[in-house]
């Protein structure tokens, strides 16, 4: 059965704290976004070990390695983004099916191992390239086609629920 599709709004995580993960925008400054990106690598190398990587604890919840995959991919989407507001005044995002891409590129299906290595190193680029960001560059803003405007501070701020936020759902689970 597939997952039904996440179309919540999830940039008001800039503003609030989050319930779930307990990810705080207020608590949290751009400075910490390389360490807090490398701290989650670490923590997801062990979970994409796990004998059930590949069991979904449910029908609506995907396994950790899809959860992995898809970190993995938004490391690597928000890259991009992060660099097209670098160099482009304005830029607009292309739109990005994250069910979709799921879907298209089995997630569940793909070798953990090979997960783990392609999360930590789309992880180390990122978390690199935040690091390098020059504090003139914070206000430069780009825009999704629903309407978002980021800065890049506000795009990591961000971008840095994300995995944090998957970190917990994974985690929330028993490890064998």
């Amino acid at each position: 059965m597939p997952i039904t599709p996440d179309t919540k709004d999830w940039t008001w995580v800039l503003d609030n704290r989050c319930g779930e993960c307990g990810f705080d925008p207020a608590a949290t400054s751009f400075d910490q976004i390389p360490h807090i990106v490398r701290q989650n690598l670490a923590a997801w190398q062990p979970v994409l070990a796990r004998p059930e990587v590949r069991s979904r604890p449910d029908e609506q919840t995907w396994s950790p390695l899809e959860y992995g995959a898809h970190v993995r991919d938004v490391f690597r989407l928000f890259r991009t983004r992060l660099h097209l507001m670098l160099d482009e005044d304005d830029p607009l995002f292309e739109n990005w099916d994250q069910d979709k891409t799921a879907d298209e590129d089995h997630y569940g299906q793909q070798d953990p191992a090979t997960v783990a290595a392609e999360l930590a190193s789309a992880g180390e680029a990122i978390a690199n390239d935040f690091a390098q960001v020059p504090r003139s560059a914070l206000e430069r803003r780009g825009r999704r086609s629903n309407g978002s405007v980021f800065t890049v501070a506000t795009l990591g701020l961000y971008f840095v629920h994300d995995p944090v936020h998957h970190l917990h759902d994974v985690s929330r689970r028993p490890a064998d």
